[in-house]
């Protein structure tokens, strides 16, 4: 039975409470399932018909707080700083700290512990960096969740208004669509076949057909079906309800309270660079203990100091290995790029989910309103006596009139085929100080919209008595008015429900000739891309409920032609998409004919096959997969239909990307790589499922997310390549150094210990400096020119393959090789002889190897382009180096950081022959870059020979 319910006046007993609901004054509400809403209504003081107004809601609000649950997980400030000492290798430093101080006692406390004092000062300010990063990458996830926030239809003030859930509070009259997530707890007062997904609630699969009547005893959540609750989604129909409950005074709010900590499951690229950093850190601390046995084995060791020495080199080398502030990067860096996704109307509701985005191979994409712009116009009518044709575009029912018409006749038929749509219709059009706006859907505002255009003469029919809504399935809706059905829908489905046609005044019976000029009719409007719906009416008498059954014997009044130009971006990004390897499908539900004409104005295919949904049905799985191989245009598709393209296309071995915005897209959104929600047509269930929303509803728009999603994965291969080659030149230079002592010369006269090419607090200077600053720079590069011209990349792509670690391992020997030369170049011995002291010697080469760093900044900006490529176009690169060079200079001739970093003063000479030595990274892999460039030319070659060309 479908009909609207209204709900008894009698009351029952109550007993003590399991779900209660505050009232404005303080009191409760016990078992409000057992309660007739007019009674609950008065116990809030509400209105329902009229709501709270806004000084009430203020106040409730005020109150009872927000309609949140409480975040238990949120990090504190204190929290969020303090685990940035909980990482491993801070804890090395600590001992490296400690180590310090144990030989500074040891030689007798004589002045500053130096070296200590000066590490845990460079931990403090790693940990206050770390943090800065962390704070402001959650303040951009934050951001974001305020974006995406739940949204809910409530009256207030004696006007439907669209607010968001969170301020919903006790009292309020809440109003229920298909589509719309449930905002908070609340007893149903009125309900037209409306049905409720509680799954996140009640573990139930099947959606809870709800009533108003009041229940007696005590029934189970799931069996209280007068009553609706905050997660759960409205799959069908309408309803409206008092809100008795927000915040974690919900049945939600008491299961969140119960939960235990969960851990979130992890992004490939953050489990990827995890395992990195602890494989790194494995093999260091390994390299860095076989190295202190073989010093302690080999060396002669006199003092105490000597053995602490090596102990300070140990740590020294794992410090070196590991940049420390790559987790902090790689979500500042997630973050940025995902802000400035939703500056360009994308909204994504992960920062890993970028990664994801960027591989996308497939859009499938709903035609109206992302293709098109959205802006539903009637402009034709056609009925037994001919056409009408109307002007005006876009949702101002004052532009635009009858402009030509076949004569009067079907003008009156017309009128009338446009009222019946206007009646059966939940849209809403408003006047607002902006302009005219629409709220419902807009293909059902555009008879709101056309209506006036006609100067008709009667009157527009009173309060609906019964409805039967809209779905996906049915393709159709009816409502009763003042005795009478009024039906729209698909043509084809509306004309096969109907015996008669409305020929002026009269009702003739519907030949099989007529059906069939009728059905051609509408193929010629949809052949011009016109989305077409059929109206139709019959005599029902006066009654408040109907079955689907009461759908038949209508009389058909006539169709119209609604058109949807497509979006000029759209047609721009499906070509721009093309060229990057990547497929658009098209998805309507419009007649096949419509879509075709459509897909071929944007491009969207180079075939003309269109597959329905109908025959989706009728194929096995192995035939959808090489269906959708094939074919881009899918029309006359229901919501099921796109979770079987999902399925097919993921089996085809693609990364599917998928639109929605009704509650039955939800699955196929929920099932793609990235699901994609319609931010203004959108239904909050939709939204719930998606990762992205859209903002502007454009497909111009999820391509534009594509390319930054692109851009953000080179700018992180980008860093990762810098810093671990940078890492590795410290762990060459320090690790070689040692080994090498001898033969380059590198001694001290003054001890008999080990000699270090580069101190620990030099070392961790250099981390300081370079994998800060720079690194956040490159993932703030601008995008490469190719990034829209290379084919998808495949997740299973790890984000470190075998070539960027022969590269790392590369510039990191020829940073380690270039150090060890410029301090043997100015000591005496070694290969070169030279004539300056240790301490010299060791600041040119500590002053090399960050110059070094400075300039492979501009090698790691490409695997294969040359760094003098688009030198110029990220301003914040430049600011970085010239930072961290002015730093360097600090460090070398400041009186104070001379002593905390064990430097000496550099003459001119010192400094051009450190640059030049420097400069040598930046040489040799731009000769690496030449010779790969030759082998992919030739190998090119080889392939066009062998095809032919």
């Amino acid at each position: 039975m479908l009909e609207t319910r209204t709900e008894a006046d009698t009351v029952t007993s109550v007993n003590e409470p399991t779900q209660a609901s505050t009232s404005a004054t303080g009191g409760t509400i016990e078992k409000a399932w057992q309660l007739p809403g007019s009674e609950i209504a008065a116990r809030l003081d509400t209105d329902a018909g009229v709501g709270l107004t806004s000084a009430e809601v203020a106040e409730r609000l005020d109150k009872y707080g927000p309609n949140e649950l409480d975040d238990s997980e949120q990090e504190t400030r204190w929290q969020r700083f303090l685990k940035q000492f909980k990482d491993p290798l801070v804890s090395l430093l600590f001992v490296a700290i400690a180590i310090s101080l144990f030989a500074w006692l040891l030689e007798g406390a004589q002045g500053a512990p130096v070296d200590a004092i000066v590490i845990a000062v460079i931990v403090l300010a790693n940990a206050i960096l770390g943090y800065a990063q962390e704070s402001k990458a959650a303040d951009a996830v934050a951001a974001l969740s305020s974006m995406t926030a739940a949204t809910s239809t409530v009256i207030r003030n004696g006007h439907r208004e669209r607010i968001p859930s969170s301020e919903l509070v006790p009292g309020d009259i809440l109003l229920l669509e298909e589509g719309d997530a449930v905002g908070a707890d609340g007893r149903l007062l009125e309900a037209t076949n409306l049905r409720i997904q509680e799954a996140s609630l009640t573990g139930e699969s099947v959606a809870v057909d709800k009533q108003v009547e009041r229940l007696e005893g005590e029934p189970p959540l799931a069996e209280r079906d007068n009553c609706v609750y905050n997660g759960t989604g409205v799959v069908e129909g309408v309803g409206r309800a008092v809100v008795t409950a927000t915040g974690m005074q919900t049945e939600m709010g008491a299961i969140a309270s119960l939960l235990d900590e969960t851990e979130q499951d992890e992004s490939p690229l953050k489990r990827e660079i995890n395992l990195i950093s602890k494989w790194l850190g494995i093999s260091v601390v390994a390299i860095a203990i076989v190295v202190m046995a073989v010093l302690l084995i080999v060396s002669d060791l006199q003092s105490p100091s000597d053995y602490v020495e090596i102990l300070v080199l140990g740590v020294s080398l794992a410090v070196a290995a590991v940049p420390e502030g790559l987790p902090a990067i790689l979500s500042l860096v997630l973050a940025i790029g995902v802000q400035a996704l939703a500056r360009r109307n994308a909204v994504m509701k992960d920062l890993h989910s970028v990664e994801t985005l960027g591989a996308a191979s497939v859009i499938c994409s709903d035609k109206t309103g992302t293709l098109t712009r959205n802006e539903m116009t009637l402009t034709s009518v056609v009925s037994a006596s001919g056409k009408v044709e109307l002007s005006g575009t876009g949702y101002d029912p004052t532009e635009g009139s009858v402009v030509e018409r076949t004569s009067e006749q079907a003008q009156s038929e017309a009128e009338f085929t446009v009222l019946i749509g206007a009646v059966a219709n939940n849209s809403q059009l408003d006047r607002e100080e902006s302009g005219w706006e629409i709220l419902g859907d807009p293909t059902e505002a555009a008879f709101l919209v056309a209506w006036p255009k006609f100067e008709a003469h009667r009157a527009m029919p009173g309060e609906r008595d019964a409805e039967v809504p809209f779905s996906s399935e049915r393709k159709r809706m009816s409502v009763i008015v003042d005795g009478r059905m009024y039906t729209k829908g698909a043509p084809d489905i509306i004309l096969d429900l109907c015996s008669h046609e409305l020929v002026g005044q009269e009702r003739r019976e519907l030949t099989q000739a007529r059906r069939d000029e009728i059905s051609q009719a509408v193929i010629d409007l949809s052949a011009k891309g016109m989305r077409t719906l059929g109206t139709a009416f019959k005599d029902v008498g006066e009654r408040a409920e109907f079955t689907e059954a009461d759908e038949s014997a209508l009389c058909f009044a006539g169709f119209v032609g609604i058109i949807d130009p497509p979006r000029e971006e759209a047609k721009q990004a499906i070509a721009e998409a093309h060229g990057a390897g990547i497929r658009t499908v098209m998805i309507t539900g419009d007649h096949p004919v419509t879509a075709a004409s459509i897909a071929e104005q944007l491009g969207v295919s180079a075939n003309d096959r269109v597959a329905t949904g109908a025959e989706i049905d009728a194929m096995t799985a192995e035939e959808r997969k090489d269906v959708a191989h094939e074919v881009d245009v899918y029309a006359r598709v229901a919501p099921e239909h796109k979770l079987r393209l999902v399925d097919a296309l993921q089996r085809d071995g693609h990364i599917v990307a998928m639109t929605g915005d009704g509650v039955n897209d939800a699955p196929a959104v929920k099932s793609a790589d990235i699901g994609v929600a319609m931010g203004v047509t959108g239904t909050e269930v939709t939204k719930e499922a998606a990762r992205m929303i859209l903002a502007d509803d454009n497909y111009a728009t999820i391509v534009d997310a594509v390319k930054r999603g692109r851009v953000v994965f080179d700018n992180i291969q980008k860093f990762l390549r810098y810093l671990l080659s940078s890492n590795m030149g410290e762990v060459c230079t320090v690790f070689f150094g040692v080994v090498l002592a001898g033969v380059i010369g590198l001694t001290d006269p003054n001890s008999t210990g080990v000699v270090l090419p580069l101190l620990a607090t030099q070392v961790l200077w250099i981390n300081l400096v370079t994998d800060s600053g720079p690194a956040l720079a490159l993932g703030l590069d601008p995008a490469d020119g190719d990034v829209m011209k290379r084919k998808p990349r495949s997740l299973n792509d790890h984000v470190i393959d075998r070539a960027m670690w022969q590269r790392v391992i590369f510039i990191g020997l020829v940073m380690g090789a270039i150090t060890l030369l410029t301090i043997d170049m100015f000591l005496p011995g070694g290969l070169i002889e030279g004539s300056d002291s240790l301490d010299v010697a060791r600041t040119a080469g500590f002053t090399t190897l960050v110059l070094a760093q400075l300039f492979n900044v501009f090698n790691s900006r490409s695997a294969h382009e040359s760094a003098f490529t688009n030198l110029f176009t990220n301003g914040w690169l430049w600011a970085s180096v010239a930072l961290g060079f002015v730093l360097q200079i600090a460090v070398v001739h400041v009186p104070f950081m001379q002593v905390a970093f064990g430097t000496a003063s550099l003459d001119l000479q010192h400094w051009l022959i450190a640059i030049a030595m420097g400069s040598i990274v930046l040489w040799a892999e731009e000769l690496m870059k030449v010779i790969y460039r030759a082998l992919r030319a030739m190998r090119r070659a080889r392939e066009e020979l062998a095809a032919g060309k």
